[in-house]
């Protein structure tokens, strides 16, 4: 199958979408598909060359909405070379330049939501979503109707996104998500962490690993881990991830109130075997999101034996629940002190049980090759029309 990806950028520091267009790409190659991207990001890009397919960044206008000119034209010259074109998000012009070049052709355009229509933006920007409600009934509200199928990694996505805009019509499909299997070899990966973070030999950590972002719940975190800070001299928070410059220095302020500014370490963000190894050198994986569709780096837990600790808008969290793979609170201070009180309260063998459990869960449910199979099977389901 040739498939080509519409996407507003492959930078891995602009979050979620990114990552999984690559774990996604890697495999569907691996598989013998044929994979192109187009993405908005500038001409030139150094980005580019370590992508695993084939990439042509075509560039935009401004920043933000990323509208290009170039991108009609580009896909109207290209689409007989393909069988399915791929969407990733919404509300950026890749989504509505794909509508405007296909919606009347024979090629199938397909879109992954990546949790952008859950109403908790609604909630937490009533202004950018009242502004999104002027944009979507020409627009967004058309890109999914017209779309050959609107694509949801989980169930719990899928029912959300029917809560944002009473405008909606789309023909749904959930296709699992995943990522690849991860180094397994422990002690060498928290040997190089900790020859980088010596502070952190013999310490118990908490990591969380991702965007320092507001909807992460980054700050419930903190005030938690100030909660339970006394019980347990060995705790240690990593905060580990790229961050906005504002909110940063917001979290690190709160830090600073609550006493435990020693007790977190920023790295950054972490990644190749710095990255394997935080989440080898950690007890337990940390993500208490106000929203989360999906959560790669849950799954990158997981799959390194790491139970995880995420509140209950991880849209996963009903899997993890099942599977004993970790704690599921509400995502409030008191909900994340909760579950950081339960991993403390755990018996070295109950902590073995859940690092199994994990791993387990992850075999199961979050590997990219089973993802990759199931979305192939969405998409051939639904050929271009003759």
């Amino acid at each position: 199958m040739n498939l080509l990806r519409v996407i507003p950028s492959i930078d891995p520091q602009r979050g979620g979408p990114a990552e999984a267009a690559r774990r996604f790409d890697t495999e569907l190659l691996r598989m013998g598909h044929h994979v192109e991207v187009v993405s908005l990001d500038a001409p030139g890009t150094e980005l580019a060359a370590d992508y695993p397919a084939l990439v042509h960044p075509i560039g935009f206008r401004r920043e933000g909405y990323r509208y290009s000119a170039a991108l009609v034209p580009w896909l109207k010259a290209n689409a007989a070379r393909f069988d399915a074109v791929l969407v990733d998000g919404l509300w950026q012009y890749a989504g509505f330049g794909t509508w405007r070049a296909l919606a009347r052709t024979r090629l199938p355009y397909f879109v992954f939501s990546h949790g952008m229509l859950d109403p908790w933006f609604k909630r937490a920007y009533p202004l950018k979503h009242l502004k999104k409600w002027l944009y979507w009934p020409w627009a967004e509200y058309r890109v999914l109707r017209d779309a050959r199928a609107v694509l949801f990694t989980c169930e719990e996505e899928r029912l959300l996104a029917r809560r944002s805009f009473w405008l909606y019509r789309a023909r749904e499909a959930v296709t699992a998500f995943g990522t690849s299997d991860v180094p397994r070899d422990a002690a060498r990966l928290s040997a190089l962490f900790h020859a980088r973070f010596p502070e952190l030999r013999e310490k118990r950590i908490a990591l969380f690993l991702g965007r320092l972002h507001e909807k992460k719940g980054c700050d419930l975190l903190i005030e938690a881990v100030a909660r339970v800070a006394a019980k347990e001299p060995r705790l240690h928070l990593v905060m580990a991830g790229p961050e906005d410059a504002e909110w940063g220095a917001r979290l690190r302020a709160l830090a600073e109130a609550r006493g435990i500014a020693g007790r977190i370490t920023w790295t950054g963000m972490l990644s190749g075997e710095l990255k394997w190894g935080a989440f080898h050198a950690c007890e337990v994986f940390c993500l208490p999101s106000h929203q989360e569709n999906f959560g790669i780096a849950v799954a990158e837990a997981l799959a390194c034996e790491r139970p995880v600790l995420i509140s209950d808008k991880v849209n996963i969290w009903r899997e993890i629940d099942t599977d004993g793979a970790g704690w599921v609170e509400t995502d409030t201070i008191e909900g994340t002190t909760r579950a950081l009180e339960r991993w403390l309260a755990a018996s070295p063998a109950e902590l073995a049980s859940m690092r199994h459990a994990a791993r387990q869960s992850f075999e199961r449910r979050f590997k990219v090759d089973q993802a990759a199979r199931t979305l192939v099977g969405i998409l051939s389901a639904h050929p271009a029309a003759a």
